[in-house]
């Protein structure tokens, strides 16, 4: 007769209703033999395999506290129970399972109260406990399931039930209670896009699950039933409001509060204060949307790692359900002073840009990626989420004029030329180069010199730096040679994004414009490549985080700067010293006579500093690259979008400065550091 009983109590939860073909013994909760839709309890599966549910992962700012955006695709974050709130644990177990801290996985009371409230048609009751609605949800989130699988994980089935059953006794023989309340807490839907305590503490209360009170832990607790319907932002708000007071009479006959205090918190008022993270790049906060352009190259930076994954969708995949804690390099301080001197040459609506790039030397790692356009989806000139700072995805960057000149003098410097190296340029320069057209001399590419009175005649490395000779780095890359030029520019990182220029690039002894920066670059790449001069010689890949943290506390050497020295550092000295001739500064062997940017030693008073200009062919272009030993910027003045309009050389002058004060901003408050002096062999 007991068994009779039995197979009908266990039918009636199973099934819903009453159906005694299918009735299934009592046995199958204690262990016994019977079966279940084929299978046999014993060979049912205890191991629940347990991946990590997707979290949401955090980006922020060098401080480590500003946040400057989010990614995700289910609004998740796990926390330890310690960090949630007790009243919210009272309220859950006495909404969803009283029993919790009594059974061992399966309660065979509430198998029977359910079955004969379902018997008597009341309102359904499934008895499931708090381990097998975790089961469920494991199950349910599992990413290694089929898509059926899936389904088979929330059909309402005795098949089902009986699986929860036989994996919630497993789980219980291995983890403690309060293991498994947390692992609930932190994977159950609360509905309105959250997922887990600390995600739904988030969204309806704006604050963290250990801050929440009474009222508000109770209506999170009758969330869980029917997350979706009954929620108060996009649901139903009586129905909210009825769950939370079942909830709070749930936990007075369970003792966690007295009916008083019950009733006081049913009457209390439904205050929300919907909160959700922002999610993606062009999410970032309005009034610092131009971080946008800098969380789209720490994304690009991440999806192009392979320690991420295999592909780019894996790394994107990854990222968004990872969990990670990042800490990026930008320094709002420094992005601030770099916005605001790009507004300040061209302000928002006006066709022109001026996007500026600063790094710091000896570890790559970027503090600011800024231009007078907001990061924006939105239609108009001021929007747009081309990544106009640092390149990639179909920008391929804009020509740099003489800044390139850098490259040849390392080259020659590389290949045991000193500093000293005599020529006496010419005003035009028939080159070994052949060419054919308008401003050739004999079939031969002849370029000249901008202003000949000022930079014609008996030139060195220094002064012809300093006063941007074209001719002698013409003449000096005929002697060392275009390819090893143009290879020394890739050893220090500057990339050939666009067809034409890597085509060339190729070819690269056929290269002789090079030298005057027809390549295309973009100000990222080009402030890290003299903040590898910078740095003696060191080049570090540009790197937009300070450290990356996985859920479990472990820090991830990804985030670690990736450098080797490429320049001799006696090399990287000397090219330092005949740099700082364009800026108005005194080499250190004295042999500075004139320079292009000397506003910009007034500029950074005080402080070593080196750099140089360049304008692109009838300067459709104005740039201005510096560095000291512990900052390194650049910034292009172009129009983006038209190649045509020309900024002209009066903006040179705003460009240096801009540069210049941004630099400024990023030293305020380091010490003074000088440049390492090239040794006599290199600079005689």
């Amino acid at each position: 007769m007991l068994l009779k009983v039995a197979r009908l109590l266990l039918c009636g939860v199973l099934g819903g209703t009453v159906v005694a073909a299918a009735a299934l013994p009592v046995a199958i909760v204690a262990g016994g033999s019977a079966r279940a839709g084929g299978d046999t309890w014993e060979s049912l599966p205890t191991d629940l395999a347990t991946p990590r549910p997707a979290q949401i992962s955090y980006v922020y700012a060098n401080d480590g506290r500003t946040l400057i955006t989010a990614f995700y695709d289910e609004n998740r974050q796990d926390v330890p129970l310690d960090q949630v709130a007790p009243v919210l644990r009272q309220a859950v177990v006495a909404a969803e399972d009283t029993r919790f801290y009594e059974h061992h996985g399966v309660d065979i009371r509430g198998v029977a109260r359910a079955f004969v409230s379902n018997s008597r048609g009341g309102a359904q009751q499934g008895a499931s406990t708090l381990t097998m609605q975790y089961v469920r949800n494991v199950l349910k989130n599992d990413p290694g399931l089929t898509p059926q699988q899936h389904l088979d994980a929330l059909a309402d089935t005795p098949v089902r039930k009986v699986r929860e059953m036989r994996y919630a006794q497993a789980i219980e023989k291995k983890l403690g209670k309060n293991e498994i309340l947390q692992r609930y807490l932190n994977i159950a839907y609360f509905g309105a896009g959250a997922y887990g305590i600390a995600a739904a503490a988030q969204t309806y209360f704006g604050k963290s699950p250990a801050a929440l009170t009474l009222p508000e832990a109770a209506l999170l607790a009758g969330l869980l039933q029917s997350p979706d319907a009954d929620n108060p932002i996009s649901g139903d708000r009586t129905a909210a409001l009825e769950r939370r007071a079942y909830t709070l009479d749930a936990m007075a006959r369970t003792r966690a509060i007295t009916a008083p205090e019950a009733a006081a918190a049913a009457a209390a008022d439904l205050r929300l204060a919907e909160q959700r993270p922002p999610n993606d790049c062009t999410s970032v906060a309005p009034e610092h949307n131009d971080w946008g352009f800098f969380c789209d190259y720490f994304r690009q930076w991440w999806n192009g790692r392979p320690e991420f994954g295999a592909t780019p969708a894996e790394r994107d995949e990854l990222l968004r359900t990872g969990g990670f804690r990042i800490v990026t390099a930008l320094d709002p301080g420094v992005q601030a002073a770099a916005l605001a001197q790009s507004l300040g040459v061209y302000g928002y609506g006006n066709a022109r840009s001026l996007p500026i790039a600063v790094v710091a030397p000896g570890s790559g790692r970027v503090q600011a990626l800024a231009v007078n356009r907001h990061y924006s989806l939105e239609p108009g000139r001021d929007n747009t989420v081309n990544q106009l700072v640092a390149g990639g995805a179909g920008v391929a960057g804009y020509q740099a004029g003489s800044t390139f000149k850098m490259f040849t003098m390392l080259a020659a410097l590389d290949a045991g030329m000193p500093l000293s190296t005599r020529f006496k340029a010419p005003s035009r320069l028939a080159s070994i180069w052949p060419a054919s057209g308008p401003g050739t001399c004999g079939g031969r590419w002849c370029p000249g010199n901008d202003n000949p009175s000022w930079m014609d005649g008996d030139r060195t490395m220094w002064n012809a730096f300093g006063r941007s000779v074209n001719t002698y780095f013409v003449w000096l890359e005929q002697q060392v040679g275009a390819r090893r030029v143009v290879e020394m520019a890739q050893r220090l990182g500057i990339t050939f994004r666009g067809a034409a220029d890597a085509a060339m690039a190729g070819r690269a002894d056929q290269w002789g414009s090079f030298t005057l920066g027809v390549a295309s670059t973009t100000p990222l790449d080009l402030a890290n490549a003299y903040a590898a001069v910078a740095a003696g010689g060191v080049y570090c890949e540009p790197l937009p985080v300070l450290s990356i943290t996985d859920p479990d506390g472990r820090r991830l050497d990804a985030g670690d700067p990736r450098c080797r020295q490429v320049v001799d550092p006696d090399v990287a000295a000397a090219a330092t010293d005949a740099a700082r001739c364009p800026v108005g500064r005194a080499s250190a062997a004295g042999r500075c006579d004139g320079g292009t940017a000397e506003n910009v030693s007034a500029i950074l008073a005080g402080r070593p500093v080196a750099g140089k200009t360049g304008s692109s062919e009838n300067n459709a272009t104005e740039t201005f690259a510096g560095f000291t030993p512990q900052i390194a910027a650049a910034g292009i003045a172009v129009n983006t979008d038209s190649p045509n309009d020309r900024v002209g050389a009066g903006i040179s002058g705003a460009v240096n400065s801009a540069v210049a004060q941004t630099m400024a901003a990023a030293l305020r408050g380091q010490p003074v550091l000088a440049f390492p002096p090239p040794s006599r062999r290199i600079a005689t």
